[in-house]
């Protein structure tokens, strides 16, 4: 895409999607793998520098309508590597096996299904994609592409959710009863703007028409957690929430408060917040034998009492010998583990090599996306908003 293009769709309207017909690409296993990131902001420009520390990848492009942001960008890549501002420029280039689309939510859609028409890899970022008809092409793209499709929700790659959810699903705090979720912060959220005519393109997690607000961009994790660890997805979400602090134009919601309905009664509570930052993130999962809660990087279980006099000296997950209580935390669950981005690009690079399917495929990705949809919906309306059939 041309700046001009994506400046004007501050008024947005993106010239119609061309498709791009090549050859399916398999770098062989002694072959570096070449990334070419599309979206160079906070999310797209900070994980360049983690790739280009992973042995067998390599940033070898780099794509935004911004021009700062991508001279930014060239700057952490030394200038090695070639630089475009319309993103099918870079999709045509035949040096490039991979991309990592890193743009505003409304534009995963047709840069993702460009990507795949190219012979391109995809690695696409959370929330996959904005709105029922473009979750439903996207899955059938990439259920019918032979190129690796892989969502950005980088926590399903991490080894320590792995650990959590394989305790969980084989019993370890009994029956699911609820499972309560949070993400907050304190601040704006607001971006500087070096000139009027950019807010739009800067601040574009302010504005329905690109964003999904607080939903996509951070509740969309922990959703996406809770379809996996539930292997199940919702039935049905209410939710409020309002601009109730930030009033200063934006459109998306400062908080949002919702209610997830999954089967068998498990009920799961996401509140996001940008007026406090009390516990930032945390997963709290209920059982009726126990509760594991975990955060960024570490997660804790506490038995329920009847419960804790069976623990005689080892737990699952747990080192020593002992049962060690951590600050009134709990059990600490210690688990070897990268840094989850990093470990998501890793899978990434690994799929590609081995031609396997994700651990965060298009089809939990899907599943978080229509979440979020449904979610938007229920804030927007006021109303009860049940899962739509037939998108996947």
């Amino acid at each position: 895409m041309k700046r001009r293009d994506f400046v004007a769709r501050t008024g947005m309207a993106v010239a119609g999607v061309s498709a791009m017909n090549a050859g399916v690409l398999y770098p062989s296993k002694s072959k570096t793998i070449t990334i070419g990131v599309i979206g160079t902001g906070d999310r797209g420009g900070g994980l360049i520098p983690i790739i280009n520390k992973i042995e067998g990848l390599e940033v070898t492009a780099c794509c935004d309508v911004l021009p700062f942001r991508l001279e930014n960008a060239m700057e952490k890549v030394e200038g090695k590597a070639r630089e475009y501002s319309d993103y099918k420029a870079l999709l045509a280039d035949k040096n490039v096996d991979a991309v990592l689309i890193a743009t505003p939510f409304s534009e995963h859609s047709h840069i993702a299904l460009d990507a795949l028409n190219s012979g391109k890899h995809v690695y696409c970022e959370k929330t996959m994609v904005k709105g029922y008809a473009a979750i439903k092409s996207m899955v059938e793209k990439a259920s019918n592409s032979k190129n690796i499709f892989q969502t950005g929700h980088q926590y399903h790659s991490s080894r320590l959710y792995t650990h959590v959810v394989d305790l969980i699903q084989n019993g370890k705090i009994g029956k699911i009863t609820a499972i309560e979720c949070q993400w907050n912060r304190n601040g704006n959220w607001r971006r500087p703007v070096p000139s009027p005519e950019l807010e739009r393109a800067i601040n574009w997690r302010m504005y329905k028409e690109f964003s999904g607000g607080l939903l996509a961009e951070l509740c969309s994790h922990q959703l996406d957690f809770c379809n996996w660890m539930l292997d199940a997805v919702p039935t049905k979400v209410v939710g409020d929430g309002g601009i109730d602090y930030w009033k200063d134009g934006r459109e998306t919601f400062d908080n949002v408060h919702m209610i997830y309905t999954y089967p068998n009664g498990v009920r799961a509570k996401f509140t996001c917040l940008t007026s406090n930052s009390k516990d930032d993130y945390q997963i709290k999962v209920l059982g009726d034998k126990g509760t594991i809660t975990v955060d960024y990087t570490k997660a804790w279980f506490y038995p329920e009492k009847k419960e804790k006099s069976k623990e005689l000296g080892e737990v699952d997950g747990v080192s020593g010998a002992t049962i060690k209580w951590d600050q009134d935390k709990g059990v600490p669950i210690e688990v070897e583990h990268l840094d989850p981005s990093k470990q998501a690009l890793l899978d990434f690079r690994d799929s590609i090599l081995s031609s396997t399917m994700p651990k965060s495929n298009v089809i939990s990705g899907a599943k978080a996306a229509i979440c979020v949809q449904m979610g938007l919906d229920a804030i927007y309306t006021g109303k009860v908003i049940g899962w739509t059939e037939g998108l996947i």
